[in-house]
């Protein structure tokens, strides 16, 4: 920023954010943290927001289709896309006013979905299941009433057992848990544990985008009533698996051969009023550009008649009227509740086998935080912004929980990138595409609208997404050095492992060879076991923490000097900290009212307390090693 160039010289080497090359390298930000753009101006970079996490958050529900046994039920996807918009809005307002504090989104995060995935699958759920292939409108109101309580039912356990361990978050953040586990805890951790949430996803890509041979493992895998669904489901998407590379060649060709070309819209600002000005549309909507325009298509094909409109034929899912009575048969506007589907069930199992996807979920976020105050510009956030960035997490998850979107939530990194490529950090923008959620996931013809997406399509979309995540996790391994072969056995060894393992035990009957004679024990272990990125994740921490080597090799000292939150700054720059992190509305002056609060890991420090701190986060900074914000 450009009152940072006239900071005097820092006479510690060890504080590299403040000298003259890392101020040459810091963005150039258009509206910054706590500007706020004209109302037009707000809303509209503010839809972007929306626009921008829309293709993860609308996959989700998709995604959990399958798992929760829902079947060939439109009304109860756009039900779910309503409700996780909802419970986004309400995440990121919580997030950016009194947790971060940063221009940072919250949504659905598929950290959860591979341990909704493998809870679904105990006996207990899966014998039970049996969707129905023919519309819901079709069947009897017997069966209707069968068909809801069967996926309702295994929402509740689901919703139960994000509650619980989201508790288990909260508790982190507020005891400051995460900074001390923060040593521990290093890119060879993450990146295999970020990875296997994508690799983990494979079989819901397939599913969506094309036929693939059936192997017996299905058989083994799934009863005779899912079996024969999915079968039937994934031949009648096989004759246009072209739909599925259509949509991946669109996202490809926007996001990466058209990302550089902008396109002349009409615009307005104050200067110029309205006049056409060259807007880069695939650089900013590439997902959203690609859904509409292969939608399209199938419509167009659709009015042809080059669809069948046979429901049993295999091209029937291709149509875009294959769910159109959704858009009949929703209400314009439905307000999602706490307990909508019912009081939530728990289980230990379900508890344990949540955790693992709580506990990556945290991880994910922790890089995005410091990611998102480079880009916007300001200071790595200190520990009590991190600690309360977290709690909020699990309070939002706790929120989601209990209004039943089927997940969590967690911080968009697509979104913190689009602060990179727009150039916009401002608070208040992030806020206001908050109201919109809330806004349109009320409006439930809204999410009903985007369920009738075809099924090729949203196939196309889960390959290149899950690719991405998987990309995401690996990109972590740039800290680390990787022509040691200590860093790439842990790395190859936890991601091989934590996809052979749960994948070995699901087949046939090996979950029976763990019995440890206590049958809610053996769930938990059989869930923990079958979660890809817990098996993944916990064998990298384990190797890394044990295996010699050093802080430079494993990547720890970047790690380590971020979380330094507490090095010595001069007084102007503790100050910007204060304005960014400390809690709004007074509520910082309440807590320094009681002395106690001094000691509260989530309660920004006392002026006079940073003597203190100083001292502290100089030793760590000296073990961690000079890291600067160009590096990361």
């Amino acid at each position: 920023m450009a009152d940072d160039q006239d900071s005097p010289h820092v006479q510690d080497n060890e504080e590299t954010y403040l000298d003259e090359e890392e101020d040459a390298n810091k963005p150039t930000i258009i509206y910054k943290l706590e500007e706020v753009p004209s109302i037009l101006v707000t809303i509209g970079l503010g839809l972007q927001h929306y626009l921008t996490m829309f293709g993860s958050t609308v996959s989700i529900p998709f995604v959990l289709a399958a798992p929760l046994c829902i079947g060939n039920n439109p009304l109860a996807i756009s039900d779910l896309i309503s409700t996780i918009f909802f419970v986004s809005g309400i995440s990121t307002l919580l997030q950016s006013v009194f947790g971060i504090r940063l221009p940072i989104v919250q949504g659905g995060t598929f950290a959860l979905v591979t341990p909704t995935i493998a809870i679904m699958s105990l006996d207990k759920w899966k014998l039970s299941c049996s969707p129905n292939v023919v519309p819901f409108d079709n069947l009897t109101v017997a069966q209707q009433a069968i068909q809801t309580e069967m996926w309702q039912s295994r929402m509740r356990e689901i919703q139960g057992s994000i509650i619980i361990s989201s508790f288990f978050q909260v508790v982190i953040g507020f005891t400051g848990l995460m900074g001390l586990c923060l040593r521990f805890i290093g890119p060879l951790t993450i990146a295999p544990t970020i990875a296997l949430v994508g690799l983990a996803l494979i079989d819901a890509a397939k599913f969506y985008a094309f036929f693939v041979l059936i192997t017996s493992l299905w058989a083994d895998l799934l009863p005779d009533q899912i079996y024969i669904f999915w079968i039937t489901a994934l031949k009648s998407i096989a004759s246009h698996w072209g739909m599925a590379i259509l949509t991946i060649t669109l996202i490809v060709l926007f996001s990466q051969y058209l990302e550089r070309f902008a396109i002349p819209l009409p615009v307005y600002n104050k200067e110029k009023k309205c006049h056409i000005g060259w807007i880069h549309v695939f650089r900013l909507f590439p997902v959203l550009l690609a859904i509409i325009v292969a939608w399209c298509i199938s419509a167009i094909i659709t009015a042809a008649g080059g669809f069948p409109d046979d429901q049993n034929a295999p091209a029937y899912r291709a149509r875009t009227d294959a769910r159109g009575s959704v858009l009949i048969n929703s209400p314009w506007i439905r307000f999602p509740y706490p307990f909508q589907w019912g009081l939530p069930t728990v289980s230990v199992a379900g508890v344990f086998g949540m955790l693992a996807g709580v506990l990556a979920s945290m991880i994910e976020s922790l890089g995005d935080y410091y990611a998102c105050a480079r880009l916007a510009g300001t200071r790595p956030p200190p520990q009590h912004a991190v600690n309360r960035g977290i709690a909020i997490e699990g309070i939002g998850s706790i929120l989601a929980g209990m209004i039943g979107s089927g997940n969590g939530t967690t911080s968009y990194s697509e979104n913190v990138g689009a602060i990179g490529i727009t150039k916009v950090a401002s608070r208040a923008v992030v806020q206001c595409g908050a109201i919109l959620m809330i806004i349109l996931g009320i409006l439930s013809k809204f999410g009903a609208l985007f369920s009738t997406i075809p099924d090729p399509v949203i196939g196309g979309v889960f390959i290149v997404m899950f690719g991405m995540i998987t990309a995401v996790g690996l990109s972590n391994l740039q800290f680390c050095n990787m022509n040691s072969s200590r860093n790439i056995f842990i790395t190859g060894f936890s991601i091989i492992f934590g996809l052979v393992f749960p994948s070995w035990l699901a087949t046939g009957n090996n979950a029976e060879s763990i019995d440890t004679t206590v049958p809610e024990l053996n769930q938990i272990i059989v869930v923990l076991l079958s979660t890809s990125m817990a098996v993944g994740g916990i064998l990298a921490f384990i190797l890394d923490n044990t295996i010699p080597g050093t802080l430079e090799e494993r990547g720890m000292h970047v790690w380590l000097k971020e979380a330094g939150s507490n090095s010595a700054r001069d007084k102007r720059i503790q100050a910007e900290i204060r304005r960014v992190y400390d809690l709004p509305f007074g509520l910082t002056k309440f807590f320094h009212k009681a002395s106690c609060t001094r000691y509260l890991p989530f309660c920004p420090p006392r002026h006079e307390d940073d003597d203190v701190h100083v001292a502290v986060g100089k030793n760590a900074d000296m073990e961690a090693g000079a890291v600067g914000d160009d590096q990361l």
